[in-house]
């Protein structure tokens, strides 16, 4: 059996629609800080970056790394 472990960074927008929107990144650095991520979010919607059916993105909601584990059964 084998174990891994994956991490992804959510970022998660306010559209104009009023409807959530997650960026999701890939096996972020170890020592991210909230501050950090809260720059590039602001800069994400500063720059108007990315574009969605419910509109532009307007606001951050919330940001977080989940962590998955998967065991891999012989």
């Amino acid at each position: 059996m084998a174990d891994t472990t994956t991490r992804t960074l959510e970022m998660v927008f306010k559209t104009g629609g009023g409807k959530e929107v997650t960026v999701a990144v890939k096996d972020p650095k170890d020592d991210l800080t909230l501050a950090e991520v809260q720059t590039v979010m602001e800069t994400i919607i500063a720059k108007n970056i990315f574009s969605t059916t419910s509109g532009d993105l307007v606001s951050v909601v919330e940001a977080q790394i989940r962590q998955l584990a998967i065991t891999e059964l012989a």
